[in-house]
């Protein structure tokens, strides 16, 4: 059983106590109405987390005006109305035992022009964001003043609701930070220039807001360390913006780092070595008297968090995409449930997807969806014969079982997992296995029988006499009829998992996501690759982060890329290829790889036929998809029993 000592170490703050280390950063859930207020859901979310026992849960980015965020569709705390609504949450949070902080917030550049009153974005200067078309206008002075006042109104507001802490957003290239960075911030009068100017409506935020709040209430703030950016605000200059918010009254100074257009480092994906940007919070701690939370990049796990504080480059540590995954990470690890936590793998799919519908975890169907599907048992309790173990399969086998249904499971392979297998071969996806490994814990825990080298047959069909028989057989490579691919053509999947070599010169046919990947698993080992794709671009489907890091190690490996490209003839030594031109190009090659897409695999029509009772077809069995929207297909039907 593994012990974390310094995790589980309470920690106080002015008049707050909390009872570890865990903290839950701001994550954007779309939860909220169109006039800031909060919805049941949101509670529901929050309530989670609470009893899962982490330290102290910050809520996302809540308005200080109408105007001020990227979205109307954002908590409020710009008027009174909303504070009813955000009482009832802080009290249902602490009555579960958890504690709430406030995070209050203007987006000033990166905002959204269409709620602006005068279409107009604002900034410290007009100088327009990497991410945005619009050029802003430069704040007035009289205007700073007036932010600065409702910035303090809604910590005000915030200490009224309930909330345990405020923290001030400064980061993140939202206009605090806009205003701290010598890249966005040209400004000649007392607000631009030094250091010290560049940070002085920072500095009037916090001294206001204490005025309000009083000496006792916490104050936190969220500070860019790092941009990663040429021009922009560096580790040296953070250290000094740091110190001097310090002087003005901020109890805990919560670091991050990156801008929009530096995003890949403010949520890094899977890409970005875990725990590799802990050094800008050890940065910042070094030189301040206050708590500093860090924000390590990616950390997943108790035992790094663990390690961060033994090593006293922070006092709290963040794992905000950690607790989409699993709201319950703490409880169980202070209960020695390691291996019942189940850990974020940094696809940032869910977390940095559309959330049209409210925020989602691949790995966590559940997420952002607790209400909807409560804990309960089934009212029928029914038998149910789950074929196929790829994650789709065994996701609606744990979801079936934990509502009583009795489940088993027959996969035709050695081994759980599908395509799955293959997903955790390309370069930064490790972890993608521990959703595999937890899923086979799952299933042993709900006591899913499961029957490996195990095909549906007519006997087993008669045999098992199911109430349900959910079809969850993947899919498979979709081969185009290009003139000699069918007898060359290497699958992508069977080269990411080892079934068979390539040479040294190798042409990957299709650039979506599989394909990108697979040539950069090639191009990491040293071989000459190519890419050849019909569209104008490669990996268009992949999130915006792990592309951006994609295409750069592409690049660093001198993949070749042919875009806007058609495949006319391929040979074990050559594919000819015609471009939007309208040219002939002859790629010389030693192997031809293909990755041209999936389709639904098939099963036997006849027996199904035959079979009198209830057929689901899960996952990509019913519809190629990705991961996310498969376990959240898995989650759906295995509810609609």
């Amino acid at each position: 059983m593994q012990i974390f000592n310094k995790i589980f170490e309470p920690i106080s703050i002015k008049n707050l106590t909390l009872p570890n280390r865990l903290v839950v950063s701001a994550m954007r859930t779309n939860m909220v109405n169109d006039k800031g207020v909060i919805d049941e859901r949101y509670i529901y979310y929050h309530e989670e987390k609470a009893r899962g026992g982490w330290g102290l849960v910050i809520t996302e980015n809540c308005l200080i005006n109408p105007e001020s965020g990227v979205s109307k569709c954002l908590p409020g705390l710009y008027n009174d109305e909303q504070v009813d609504a955000l009482k009832n949450l802080t009290d249902r949070v602490h009555k579960a035992g958890g504690h709430i902080a406030a995070q209050i917030y203007h987006a000033g550049r990166a905002g959204n022009v269409e709620i602006t009153a005068d279409k107009q974005l604002v900034a410290p200067s007009p100088i327009r964001d990497f991410t945005k078309k619009d050029i802003p206008r430069a704040l007035t002075i009289q205007e700073i003043h007036e932010l600065t006042e409702q910035f303090a109104q809604a910590a005000l507001r915030a200490k009224k609701a309930g909330f345990d802490a405020v923290e001030i957003h400064g980061a993140s290239g939202y206009l605090l930070s806009q205003f701290t960075s010598p890249y966005s911030n040209k400004r000649t009068d007392k607000y631009g220039g030094s250091t010290e100017n560049r940070t002085r409506f920072s500095i009037e935020v916090v001294k206001r807001v204490r005025e309000l709040v009083g000496e006792d209430y916490p104050i936190f703030y969220r500070l860019t360390t790092n941009e990663y950016l040429d021009g922009g605000l560096g580790i040296e200059e953070a250290k000094v913006v740091a110190k001097l918010l310090e002087q003005a009254g901020v109890d805990v100074m919560h670091c991050t780092q990156g801008v929009f257009v530096t995003n890949e480092y403010t949520t890094p994906p899977y890409a970005v070595t875990k725990g590799s940007l802990i050094s800008n919070s050890a940065a910042i701690k070094s030189i301040l008297n206050i708590p500093v939370i860090g924000v390590g990049g990616h950390v997943n796990t108790p035992t790094m968090a663990e390690t961060i504080l033994l090593s006293n480059q922070a006092d709290m540590v963040t794992m905000a995409r950690a607790s989409l995954a699993d709201p319950f990470l703490p409880v169980k690890a202070k209960n020695g449930d390691i291996e019942d936590i189940l850990q974020c793998i940094g696809c940032v799919q869910g977390c940095l997807g559309p959330r049209k519908n409210g925020i989602r975890c691949l790995v966590n169907p559940l997420t952002g969806r607790e209400k909807e599907f409560p804990k309960i048992p089934a009212r029928q309790p029914k038998k149910i014969l789950v074929v196929g173990g790829g994650i789709s399969g065994c996701e609606f086998a744990i979801m079936a079982a934990r509502q009583g249904h009795r489940v088993s499971l027959i996969e035709k392979q050695d081994h759980l997992g599908g395509q799955w297998c293959a997903a955790c071969m390309p370069y930064g996806k490790a972890d993608f296995a521990n959703l595999i490994n937890w899923q086979r814990h799952e299933m042993d825990k709900y006591q899913v029988e499961i029957k490996l080298n195990t095909e549906l047959r007519k006997d087993i069909l008669s045999k098992e006499l199911p109430d349900v028989l959910a079809i969850a057989i993947g899919s498979i490579p979709s081969v185009p009829p290009i003139d000699g691919l069918q007898d060359c053509g290497l699958l992508a999947q069977d080269v990411l998992l080892g079934k068979c070599d390539t040479g040294d010169c190798v042409v990957v046919i299709g650039g979506g996501l599989v394909g990108a990947e697979t040539a950069e698993f090639l191009a990491l080992q040293g071989k000459r690759v190519s890419i050849v794709e019909m569209l104008s671009d490669i990996a268009s489907e992949a999130m915006k982060n792990p592309r951006k890091l994609l295409l750069k190690n592409l690049e660093n490996h001198h993949v070749s890329t042919y875009t806007d490209s058609k495949v006319v003839k391929v040979s074990p030594t050559q594919v000819d290829i015609i471009n939007q031109a309208g040219n002939l190009q002859e790629i010389v090659c030693d192997t031809v790889v293909v990755a041209t897409g999936s389709r639904p695999a098939e099963i036997d029509g006849g027996m199904i036929n035959e079979y009198s009772g209830k057929v689901l077809y899960v996952g990509d069995a019913c519809k190629v998809g990705n991961g996310l929207l498969n376990l959240q297909d898995a989650l759906e039907k295995a509810y609609s029993l």
